[in-house]
């Protein structure tokens, strides 16, 4: 399915929009804002999933497997590819704030063991 991917320049906005035939479509327009002002992004090529096939696979105790909620760096691996898994719902930013959240945490962690000391 031939799906292309645009920055929005006047909303900043990620939109992904289904153009059957480029050669007769026009120009794309925001469904958001409705600017013409749109940058075509290269993405990488994926597979459109129902919403409930996608719910099915998180719910799948399978993709617990090798978890260690005591290694951050395991719970941040699982929780990048439960974000992939949601997509765009997940939000932009999705995978720097698990990163972030993992360096406060490590820190914090530090922080007690000297303490300690």
């Amino acid at each position: 399915m031939p799906i292309y991917e645009y920055q929005c320049l006047g909303c900043k906005s990620k939109v992904s929009l289904l153009i059957l035939n480029p050669s007769t479509y026009g120009l794309p327009k925001c469904p958001k804002c409705g600017s013409e002002k749109l940058e075509r992004l290269m993405s990488r090529f994926r597979t459109l999933r129902s919403e409930e096939s996608r719910m099915e696979r998180l719910a799948d105790p399978s993709s617990f497997s090798g978890v260690d909620e005591n290694d951050p760096a395991s719970v941040a691996r699982w929780a990048k590819k439960m974000g992939r898994e949601l997509g765009d719902e997940a939000g932009e930013g999705f995978d720097e704030m698990v990163d972030q959240t993992i360096e406060e945490d490590l820190h914090k962690s530090t922080d007690k063991e000297e303490s300690f000391e």
